[in-house]
């Protein structure tokens, strides 16, 4: 996780917490904001969980937000270890790096949002292109979302072989 700092056409600056996934490069939100707390970011982290199950552990560097008291209780309450990098050392958490650079290239710098709704509509709509529409060397030159299922169908003849 990470933020990206970016402002309206009338000046007014917003925030927008990237989170992506190491292993799939998925990247299951992007929350865009005028202001944002440790519990503002446990609240969209469980909007993302839907009550499914987390990650293990959350990369994150030293930003107020993710030092808070409660993204600390959230991440107790879910049993994920947050994984703080060494100040000044970004490239510690380079997946969430580089994929902030792309959303800078490709959109935030691409765009002069009017508002703080149009801003969330199209940095979601370069999400949604990002997991569905971008093939990835890493990933077998494949999206994120087919990478994923591609993992699932092969877990699912794994346990079918492994049961029968």
């Amino acid at each position: 996780m990470d933020f990206v700092h970016d402002t309206l056409a009338d000046g007014r600056p917003f925030r927008v917490l990237t989170v992506v996934d190491h292993w799939s490069r998925h990247s299951p939100m992007l929350e865009v904001g005028f202001r944002m707390s440790g519990e503002t970011v446990g609240q969209a982290l469980d909007r993302v969980l839907n009550g499914g199950v987390g990650p293990r552990s959350i990369t994150v560097d030293h930003g107020t937000e993710f030092q808070s008291r409660a993204l600390e209780d959230w991440a107790y309450r879910h049993g994920v270890q947050l994984d703080f990098i060494r100040p000044g050392k970004p490239v510690e958490n380079a997946f969430v790096e580089s994929f902030n650079g792309r959303l800078r290239d490709e959109c935030l710098n691409v765009h002069q949002f009017a508002s703080l709704a149009e801003a969330q509509h199209i940095i979601e709509a370069w999400r949604v292109d990002y997991n569905q529409r971008r093939p990835h060397s890493s990933l077998g030159h494949l999206t994120p979302n087919e990478f994923i299922g591609q993992r699932r169908v092969i877990r699912a003849v794994e346990d079918a072989v492994c049961s029968s």
